[in-house]
């Protein structure tokens, strides 16, 4: 589970070996986190690529502009933006 204190979500990844789901991911199902910094958005990338992800080219260009898109063993794709979120 990934969440933070005070807040109302959390992100729970599961795995169940009863009954196993076959991952059924499109090049649109994103996970986007906003890192501003630089430096940290940088270190980031190469932690995330150092823990089985792939880079690979995001089916949307806006992503390619700031942001670096991978893909995690199951096809699952997250988006590492550098910059800060804006509603």
């Amino acid at each position: 589970m990934l969440g933070r204190p005070g807040m109302d979500y959390h992100f729970e990844f599961t795995h169940c070996a009863e009954h196993p789901v076959v991952p059924s991911p499109t090049n649109e199902d994103l996970l986007v986190f906003y890192i501003p910094d630089r430096q940290e958005w940088q270190l980031t990338c190469d932690r995330i690529v150092d823990n089985g992800f792939v880079h690979v080219p995001s089916l949307n260009p806006y992503w390619e502009v700031s942001g670096r898109t991978f893909e995690d063993p199951d096809g699952y794709r997250v988006v590492l933006q550098n910059a800060a979120w804006r509603p």
